[in-house]
């Protein structure tokens, strides 16, 4: 296997084909707790350690499992692992899992985790479905944390606040400020804050494609002009 369809696949799942940004899947959770970064991070881990695990489990059965019955199968794998990694978080990160509350369960119903599993993990060797579950996991991740800061950033003038609730006391000296003078922005941390920071991540990354798309376009362009200028 090359290391170039590996590198094809982490790519797609980080930017070209990021659930998030581009298939605006598991848009529910994503807007309704990144109010702040440690939050995002919290459910992002998660929904990433689920992807992992039941990307992986599908590849392994997809042969043992009949068509007709896969899609209750592949929801069957994944309420499993939902069911452990929010028994983990409970035991461990007591304080957060009791912040994200009933949408940690609700991973259970993210589309992103399905749709790789139906649409990759199911036609796909395991390591593919690994790197596809890891790489589609950090991408929504890498959403849910850049999301949640912006909102906390703005709102509160704080960035990972309550960084403890998942590293611990040590971590209390992560959290930056604005200060005690900051008055913050009301709107960031309010549902319609959600909306209107993805729609402004969107746009941006739909900004840095154009121009990518661009410079490439340029670049044959230039090889060309060199080339026939050398002839002549």
């Amino acid at each position: 296997m090359s290391n170039s369809g590996l590198g094809r696949i982490i790519k797609d799942g980080l930017w070209g084909s990021n659930q998030a940004l581009v298939a605006l899947l598991g848009l529910c959770p994503l807007l309704a707790v990144t109010n702040t970064a440690i939050n995002g991070l919290g459910l992002g881990i998660a929904t990433t350690a689920v992807l992992v695990a039941s990307n992986g489990t599908v590849s392994l059965i997809r042969n043992l499992v009949r068509s007709e019955v896969r899609l209750p199968v592949f929801v069957l794998v994944i309420a499993s692992f939902v069911t452990a990694i929010e028994l983990s978080m409970n035991a461990y990160f007591h304080e957060l899992h009791k912040i994200l509350g009933i949408f940690i369960p609700l991973i259970v119903t993210n589309c992103a985790i399905i749709g790789r599993a139906e649409a990759f993990a199911s036609k796909n060797n395991l390591l593919r479905s690994l790197v596809d579950g890891l790489s589609v996991g950090v991408g929504f991740t890498l959403v849910l944390v850049t999301l949640g800061g912006m909102r906390e950033l703005i709102g509160q003038g704080t960035l990972f606040d309550q960084a403890h609730l998942m590293f611990g006391a040590a971590a209390e000296g992560m959290s930056l400020s604005l200060g005690s003078d900051f008055q913050g922005m009301l709107l960031a941390i309010l549902p319609p804050g959600a909306f209107i920071g993805l729609g402004l991540i969107i746009a941006i990354k739909n900004l840095i494609d154009k121009r990518l798309a661009q410079t490439t376009e340029t670049k044959p362009e230039a090889i060309e002009s060199g080339a026939e200028a050398g002839a002549s």
